[in-house]
């Protein structure tokens, strides 16, 4: 997969990009956990979903937020990543233009990025949002929330509470229009260090549902 920059709003971003074989291809971009806690594009949760996203024929694209790796500028406690995030979306739609369909994925920090651009980007139809953290970050913009998606999270996640995840969930499954899938890893802990491959089974179950055209629950 190739290394690509593009412009951001402060700078140069980093990325790798994947460029579906498949004329008009649908969307992925993923997103990162927090950049002032190790937080890269190179993240096993955010490269398994990249691969994950290629291999169902997507066009994908994840990046580094600014100040992260080769990406240039400063943290700027998610104000400036959401733009970064927007930038990135933006460059993608450029070089695929009759794309039909977009997808967000986010870990941690980078699922509430997501979730924010979920709520700009009214082509967004489909969000993957694991270990969000909605213990740290006020989630209510999500009112309401544009998209059907599903929100993943560890059973031993000791960063993120699971009382406060299924907050997040009930609120959202209150809401009429859409459906929020919700899964558990049993036993996962915030970074899913041992449970990878469960995680991605729970990820690939709900877009077996959503991308096979099956009636949603």
């Amino acid at each position: 997969m190739p290394d690509v920059i593009f412009n951001g709003p402060e700078g140069r971003l980093e990325g790798r990009y994947h460029h579906s074989a498949e004329p008009n291809a649908p969307l992925a971009l993923i997103l990162h956990p927090h950049p002032q806690f190790g937080g890269t594009m190179n993240n096993k949760v955010v490269y398994h979903q990249f691969t994950t996203f290629k291999n169902r024929g997507f066009s994908v694209l994840r990046f580094n937020f600014r100040g992260v790796g080769r990406s240039q500028g400063d943290y700027d406690q998610g104000v400036g990543e959401l733009s970064d995030a927007a930038a990135a979306l933006d460059w993608m739609q450029t070089h695929n233009p009759n794309a039909p369909a977009v997808w967000i994925a986010g870990f941690s920090f980078g699922a509430w990025i997501g979730m924010q651009l979920l709520m700009r980007r009214p082509e967004i139809e489909g969000f993957i949002s694991i270990a969000p953290p909605a213990n740290m970050y006020d989630f209510s913009f999500l009112a309401p929330c544009p998209s059907s998606g599903v929100i993943i999270h560890g059973t031993r996640d000791m960063q993120v509470p699971q009382k406060d995840v299924l907050k997040l969930v009930e609120k959202l499954q209150s809401q009429k229009g859409i459906t929020i899938h919700h899964d558990e890893v049993e036993g996962a802990d915030h970074f899913f260090e041992q449970t990878i491959p469960n995680l991605m089974e729970a990820v690939d179950g709900y877009l077996d549902m959503r991308l096979n055209g099956e009636a949603e629950e």
